[in-house]
């Protein structure tokens, strides 16, 4: 299984190299953008992903909250790199799930790349725990318990950190809150990105990133 879990997508050259070296030169895309359905602010942030993309192969929007699964799943099978976006974690997994897609990821990504963006990312953990609606609670020590996510990874990721955005997310909130957690935590500026290669582990990064290990 081939994983590359961003905060901002293809924000930098050493990302990007990182996705060719996993999908090879020719790559083609199908985008998730179900995440970003009920953010009412603008989307100038979905717009750049989607022309990150575009400068490193062929990209098809796929809804998967808009299509039956007979439309979805064909075209996510025609593309080498699935990638997932942004936006709201629990309207994304709500939809992972409703739409079956959870069920096919074990078949999806024994021969594609799976790219995501925020939201994309953190569903793969075991728990959406570290979406700002969960670990926000936890900084008030308000223990909320969420949602399940896909559990293809054993490690927790939070995207943004240092972000002027989220502006709570940072070493010294992440660190109070790590005791909360059950697995490895990885915080992920705009600028950084994991690459899980077959179950090795690797960050690549033109920022800061931050691994809080458990024991």
């Amino acid at each position: 299984m081939k994983l590359l879990l961003t905060s901002t997508g293809l924000a930098n050259n050493s990302i990007k190299n990182a996705l060719k070296k996993l999908a090879g030169k020719e790559m083609k895309i199908a985008f998730i953008p179900t995440a970003a359905n009920i953010i009412s602010e603008e989307k100038d942030w979905l717009i750049k992903d989607l022309v990150n993309f575009g400068s490193v192969g062929s990209v098809d929007i796929v809804d998967i909250s808009a299509l039956e699964k007979r439309y979805w799943l064909p075209r996510l099978e025609k593309a080498n790199v699935i990638a997932v976006g942004g936006g709201d974690t629990s309207y994304l997994m709500e939809w992972v799930i409703k739409s079956g897609l959870d069920k096919e990821f074990s078949d999806l990504l024994k021969t594609r790349v799976y790219v995501g963006i925020s939201a994309g990312s953190i569903i793969l953990s075991e728990s959406i725990q570290t979406s700002s609606e969960y670990l926000f609670k936890l900084y008030e020590d308000e223990v909320k318990n969420a949602p399940k996510g896909v559990g293809l990874i054993n490690f927790d990721v939070r995207p943004h950190l240092n972000s002027s955005f989220f502006p709570k997310v940072t070493e010294e909130n992440l660190k109070k809150v790590f005791k909360n957690f059950k697995e490895d935590l990885y915080a992920l500026d705009d600028n950084s990105a994991i690459v899980f290669n077959d179950g090795k582990i690797e960050v690549v990064s033109e920022g800061k990133w931050v691994k809080y290990e458990k024991g």
